[in-house]
């Protein structure tokens, strides 16, 4: 997720992306600001045994756990200094502790190369990892590669890299992602995950690294910066390496996101984990999902992680900024899932059986994007919040039923 997603997108964008498009598509404009956090490490849970044969049609009963259950909790810091609380049965806690008491085990976060003051810098990451190794949760660490959001549409070159010719901007982002997760081992919460990029489904540092452009398609330049910060992310604790993530946007999109992956794969890139984003009103129902989760399966032999998704549990706006999800003509599985506090939990339910259901036993889990984000804290300077519909916590900063999704069956 980034600012970008948290744009109008007009008809044409959301028909080239292969998702659903809503009758009412409504989503906030936003394109600088800042602001990151990072968690932390405990042991990973070890990646369950893949099999020996692929099945072509998913089944919940193949797996019945998910290895990786959690949130991207980035925003965490900015809501706390804004005076935001959230609460689990009247106890007001830390988020990681209301998402560890209900079955999570890691956190996603995001770093910012040099962003605006007091937002997602790699400072504010290593103070959610101490939070959440102390909450006994595992940290992925979501590196952007940029000073601000960074997106299918957006991702511009940090300012101190631009200018840089291939050889050289590979050299820094090397040296970048090194630094950054050998940051995390050294205070003693060593990532277990990174993800190499942010929705990197058009490329990642502009211009250098974009892939589509009115010159034609061009994959060579991104796979080597993709290549470069893999190198530096495995070099940084070659005691205990991370396992890397790449991820793309196209969760709903089977043809985009093989197509993707073919490249990477092609290229001989290294990576242990298929992420996708995935939200409904942007992406379509939850057999697209479906589909696209065997087909990748099928064809990689990696697991697969929900990178991000969301649900709203009202239609009802909680602040001035204009909601992502304003109707029910948004969301493509309504009927089942109705954008209300049980709707929610359903869906998350039903998220996780199509999860378990991939074949091989490659589903890894889902995050939840930002799921305390409520009002009172901006995307960016001009920007409010336009997800306040989409937490797991009512405007009062009361846990919702959907927080029981991140526990294991029978817990």
């Amino acid at each position: 997720m980034s600012a970008n997603q948290l744009e109008v997108s007009t008809v044409n964008d959301r028909t080239r992306r292969g998702v659903f498009v809503g009758a009412a598509a409504s989503a906030i404009i936003a394109t600088a600001g800042a602001f990151v956090f990072t968690a932390s490490a405990s042991e990973p849970t070890p990646p369950p045994d893949p099999g020996s044969e692929v099945s072509s049609s998913p089944s919940p009963s193949e797996s019945t756990s998910l290895r990786i259950r959690g949130a991207d909790v980035s925003f965490a810091l900015q809501n706390e200094a804004a005076g935001i609380q959230v609460s689990d049965e009247g106890a007001v806690l830390p988020v990681e502790r209301i998402l560890a008491n209900h079955g999570a085990n890691y956190v996603r976060v995001r770093v910012w190369v040099d962003p605006s003051p007091e937002t997602s810098d790699l400072s504010a990451g290593l103070e959610l990892a101490r939070r959440a190794k102390a909450a006994g949760l595992g940290t992925i660490l979501n590196l952007h590669y940029s000073d601000t959001w960074a997106d299918r549409s957006n991702q511009a070159t940090p300012s101190d890299w631009r200018g840089e010719p291939l050889p050289e901007l590979g050299k820094t982002v090397e040296r970048y992602t090194r630094s950054v997760v050998n940051a995390f081992a050294a205070q003693g919460t060593p990532v277990a995950i990174v993800q190499v990029g942010n929705e990197i489904t058009h490329g990642m540092l502009w211009p250098v690294g974009r892939v589509f452009s009115e010159r034609g398609d061009d994959w060579t330049d991104f796979l080597e910066l993709l290549r470069a910060g893999v190198t530096g992310a495995l070099a940084a604790n070659p005691a205990n390496p991370p396992e890397i993530m790449i991820a793309t946007d196209t969760g709903g999109n089977a043809t985009a996101s093989l197509d993707f992956f073919d490249r990477v794969v092609g290229a001989g890139i290294p990576f242990d984990l298929i992420g996708l984003s995935y939200y409904p009103f942007w992406n379509g129902p939850l057999s697209g999902l479906a589909e696209n989760l065997s087909k990748l399966a099928t064809r990689f032999d990696k697991d697969i992680l929900i990178a991000e998704t969301s649900y709203p549990w009202t239609l009802d706006d909680g602040d001035d900024e204009t909601n992502v999800v304003t109707s029910a003509d948004q969301l493509p599985d309504a009927a089942a899932y109705p954008a209300t506090r049980k709707g929610q939990r359903e869906y998350f339910q039903a998220l996780r059986d199509v999860v378990r259901g991939v074949p091989g036993g490659h589903g890894a889990g889902f995050l939840v994007w930002e799921p305390s984000w409520l009002p009172g804290v901006g995307a960016d300077p001009r920007t409010g919040n336009a997800f306040d519909n989409l937490t797991m916590f009512d405007a009062d900063g009361r846990a919702l039923p959907s927080i029981e999704g991140f526990a294991e069956p029978g817990s």
